[in-house]
């Protein structure tokens, strides 16, 4: 179905900056093909101001996100996912819940700009850096022919952007 609208959910630890910007970068880029959603295994509570400026800088708007847990992806009647995407290591390696409707995984790890320590213009200078990356890992997976590919070739596809 050329017409889906596909639903990815991006997981990092916190849910307070890389799964963030990913999930405005691909609900901006998408133009409603994908509806994206992000969430932490241990949510931090709260988004960076430096993910909510980086996201405007950028020219999307910064309105409904939050950070919250997995969890709430994870119940039995819960929206359905066509592709859970970690975007850190420390999520990557966690056990994570059996997802309901059995979505196509990758890993598509980044720097973490939360991590990094210095004046705040290379702070924010970090996050656009990492926004740059998760960008253009989208648009590869927004280039690719989902209703053409079959499921195997889909996670082999999602797994080699996730090392671009």
């Amino acid at each position: 179905m050329a017409d889906k609208t596909y639903n990815v959910l991006f997981i990092c630890t916190h849910n307070s900056a890389r799964s963030i910007l990913a999930e405005g970068l691909m609900n901006e880029l998408s133009k409603g093909r994908f509806k994206a959603f992000s969430a932490g295994s241990d949510p931090a509570g709260q988004v960076s101001p430096f993910a909510f400026e980086t996201l405007k800088s950028l020219g999307i708007p910064t309105t409904g996100f939050r950070s919250k847990g997995w969890e709430e992806f994870a119940k039995p009647d819960a929206l359905r996912m066509d592709f859970i995407l970690t975007v850190c290591d420390k999520a990557a390696g966690e056990v994570c819940p059996v997802w309901p409707g059995q979505p196509s995984t990758a890993h598509w790890g980044v720097a973490d700009p939360a991590a990094f320590e210095g004046a705040d213009d290379a702070r924010l200078q970090q996050f656009r850096a990492v926004a740059i990356t998760l960008t253009r890992r989208i648009e590869l997976l927004l280039s690719l022919p989902l209703h053409r590919l079959d499921a195997l070739a889909i996670k082999h596809e999602i797994t080699d952007i996730g090392k671009k």
